[in-house]
């Protein structure tokens, strides 16, 4: 799918979603917010990837994010995977752990514009996961960028970046998010996700839909369903199910 389609249907996007714009889990998008100076964000959750002749969980997928100051995040995520291929039984195992530094080197408050770069290594850990099928080779590294802008009542937020291997670019990912917030406690999201192969073919192209709902003061569901479209290799279903544990002891 070309960029121009891809960007065309991002408009389309922010348009569904209304106004306010946040990335992040349970999107695949991320934007350059930060938890804040000494707080705690913590995502547990079950993803699913569901394609023609494979069968991908992660369950549970521990995602921990510590502020540093009003301007940089620290993170490490680790997933217990579970897979099928061609109708076979369930394998699991420890999936690769991903940890990285968010900064948000830009920041207008009177124009309403931050940009953040989100560098991140991902690196198998001492299990046979590798082996056995349920992780690629690494180590890999994401280099991205978060952009977020405000034009009136709407508000995008946009991501870009490349997965580095040791031979080279191995993938290019692009994202566009927006949401609305419909109540204090709910707000709805959208979003568009690119991913390519080294080959430059689409991985994954999918639409997505979520919320996040804090139920308890600091406790929120968050939860987005999509699928892939584009080719009949793509996911027939994307879901991501979870609790985001906020610890504050600054406001964000």
């Amino acid at each position: 799918m070309g960029l121009r389609v891809f960007l065309c249907l991002g408009l389309i996007v922010a348009a569904v979603a209304g106004a306010f714009a946040q990335g992040g889990p349970p999107l695949l998008t991320d934007d350059p917010g930060t938890p804040g100076p000494n707080n705690w964000e913590i995502n547990i959750a079950h993803t699913s990837d569901l394609r023609a002749g494979e069968h991908s969980y992660e369950g549970p997928l521990l995602d921990i994010n510590y502020g540093v100051g009003p301007r940089i995040q620290l993170k490490y995520e680790v997933p217990y995977v579970w897979q099928s291929s061609d109708g076979r039984p369930l394998q699991s195992g420890l999936g690769n752990s991903l940890a990285g530094v968010k900064w948000r080197f830009y920041q207008d408050g009177d124009r309403k514009f931050n940009i953040s770069t989100y560098p991140q290594i991902e690196f198998n850990n001492p299990t046979h996961s590798v082996r056995r099928g349920l992780a690629d080779p690494g180590p890999r590294f994401l280099l991205p960028l978060e952009i977020t802008k405000e034009f009136g009542p709407l508000e995008l937020n946009g991501e870009a970046g490349l997965w580095l291997g040791g031979s080279g670019v191995e993938g290019k990912l692009l994202g566009l998010a927006a949401g609305h917030q419909w109540s204090k406690s709910f707000e709805g999201l959208a979003e568009l996700y690119r991913l390519t192969d080294d080959k430059g073919a689409d991985f994954v192209t999918a639409f997505n839909l979520g919320g996040r709902y804090e139920f308890h003061p600091g406790l929120l569901f968050i939860f987005a369903a999509g699928r892939g479209f584009g080719g009949s290799d793509q996911p027939h279903f994307m879901g991501y199910f979870g609790l985001q544990i906020q610890i504050e002891h600054k406001a964000r």
